[in-house]
């Protein structure tokens, strides 16, 4: 099987493409109408491309916005230009004072080495999310949930969905009243019926999370 895409997938890039799939999905599901009623039109969410930008969802991970926007910060500032090399020369002790964790430095280290060994972040557009997901989880400390925000906020993709998170685990037993919080499999099963826009009702549902928190702060990403 080719890891090459045969047609463009269809990319959530403005916030006019969010309205196109909130709209589609307004009239297919009872559940992202109930969704979009109680959180108006989602915020738009895009990270550069390449190293940067996968680099930026490890840092995050786990974190607050505001949490994950001021290490980011210092990270930026830390490894300036920001890149794989640079990264690899800047000392472990300099990148912990930024406030990154033991775990994220040896993650971020590994991507670096893989970048600088081949890995193509920037000419991943073409490639399936299969293929996407083979060459980030091939990395020693990347794994499903990074891969799948890759796809949806770096490529862009309209139909990229992250069963793992949390919060949309929790999101969907909230609007949908479900005793318990669903699996990662019962999440991707549900989410079927919002192909080929479940990048859309991700971000609704990570809308209508912060919603029903009260304006809460914890969107890891």
């Amino acid at each position: 099987m080719s890891s090459r895409r045969n047609s463009p997938p269809r990319l959530i890039e403005t916030e006019a493409d969010l309205k196109d799939g909130i709209r589609a999905l307004r009239r297919k599901c009872a559940v992202a109408r109930l969704m979009h009623d109680a959180t108006g039109e989602p915020p738009l969410r895009r990270r550069p491309a390449g190293f940067e930008g996968l680099a930026r969802i490890v840092v995050g991970q786990q974190l607050s916005v505001a949490s994950a926007a001021a290490i980011w910060g210092r990270t930026a500032a830390t490894v300036a230009p920001f890149g794989a090399r640079q990264l690899m020369a800047t000392p472990d002790d300099r990148l912990r004072q930024a406030g990154l964790s033991v775990g994220k430095v040896r993650t971020l280290r590994a991507l670096a080495a893989a970048v600088e060994a081949g890995l193509d972040l920037e000419d991943m557009e073409g490639l399936t999310d299969e293929a996407v997901h083979e060459a980030l989880t091939a990395v020693t400390g990347i794994g499903p949930w990074t891969a799948d925000i890759f796809i949806m906020f770096c490529l862009g993709r309209a139909d990229g969905f992250a069963p793992g998170d949390l919060a949309l685990q929790i999101a969907l037993q909230m609007a949908t009243g479900l005793d318990a919080r669903p699996t990662s499999k019962e999440l991707a099963l549900f989410a079927e019926r919002w192909r080929p826009w479940r990048g859309v009702a991700a971000h609704l549902l990570w809308a209508y999370y912060k919603v029903r928190k009260d304006g809460g702060t914890a969107i890891p990403i």
